[in-house]
């Protein structure tokens, strides 16, 4: 399954970390922006060619210490079909220096539209004779707040494709506990889907003991994290909430199994900003990425048992 390839590589580098790519225009160096800025003006193009420059100098840093990337695609479609395009190119360079690719897109929708959304994320599209792959991650976060019927696709795809998906159960955000907390009986609406999680993915079991569904569960909720995982022993984590949102590395410890595997963190913007927060010159950003990529591994790391 997909995430025994993740886990290998989380292995590999003794790192379960993910660094999200969700990078906004000010985010990049000026003098990278000027470079695309004088080409073609200040357009949409011009701010996509400066950002795909901004993430591949950025993978070229941490892709032998990262074993993953998480771009979110809202931050690519704000550029139209220019930024479509530079997360097309991002998912394929991060690929092609041995990363872990999950589109954070949170989509879901039913029958045919809930396929569609699968095949150009996950999966593939039939173009004459060619069977083609619109973006080719690996993962995608999805909304399983809709069913079975927006989950089944995207699990057929995971089992044909070596693929796998992370449903929403508990996110980080503040006002989660608005719908995630509620009861129904004497469960919380966020157990049950994770639950769920657990029986989507019975089927795509990997050699680690993790399936292809699983499940977004925040930083910032460090005793529902340490729940979820005795009750969710198939189901991997991606937790978001880690640093800019509040989250510390000591809570995170009841993400992960004995072996200190089943979860992967992620951190977004302390990665990418990580030279404004240096000070340091700002071509020397890519450089300063990797080194709070680093601090961020050796962080967390302490707090579990991958060794």
């Amino acid at each position: 399954m997909s995430f025994d390839r993740l886990i290998e590589r989380i292995i590999e580098l003794k790192n379960p970390t993910v660094v999200g790519l969700d990078p906004k225009l000010e985010y990049i160096p000026e003098y990278i922006k000027r470079r695309y800025l004088d080409d073609d003006g200040w357009t949409l193009k011009a701010a996509s060619k400066a950002i795909f420059a901004f993430n591949q100098a950025i993978i070229d840093e941490i892709h032998d210490v990262v074993p993953a990337i998480k771009p979110q695609a809202a931050y690519y479609e704000m550029y139209g079909h220019y930024g479509i395009k530079t997360l097309e190119k991002t998912i394929r360079y991060a690929k092609l220096n041995g990363m872990f690719v999950i589109t954070d897109g949170k989509r879901n929708d039913i029958g045919a539209t809930m396929e569609a959304y699968t095949n150009a994320h996950i999966g593939s599209v039939k173009v004459g004779e060619n069977d083609i792959e619109p973006f080719g991650a690996d993962a995608l976060t999805v909304n399983g707040y809709l069913g079975t019927d927006g989950i089944a696709p995207l699990v057929n795809v995971c089992r044909e494709r070596d693929k796998g998906i992370y449903v929403l159960v508990k996110t980080s955000n503040p006002s989660s506990g608005e719908l995630q907390d509620k009861l129904i009986g004497d469960t919380p609406v966020y157990a049950v889907m994770g639950d769920m999680c657990e029986k989507w993915g019975a089927e795509t079991i990997g050699k680690y003991g993790y399936s292809a569904v699983g499940a977004v569960v925040g930083a910032t909720y460090p005793e529902q994290l340490t729940e979820l995982r005795k009750r969710l022993p198939h189901t991997m984590f991606l937790v978001p909430g880690y640093g800019a949102q509040g989250g510390g590395a000591e809570g995170l410890r009841g993400a992960f199994d004995e072996k200190g595997l089943g979860a992967v963190v992620n951190s977004s913007r302390a990665v990418m900003c990580a030279y404004k927060k240096e000070g340091c010159d700002e071509r020397d950003f890519a450089k300063a990425a990797l080194r709070e990529a680093i601090r961020m591994r050796d962080d967390i790391v302490q707090y579990t048992n991958l060794i």
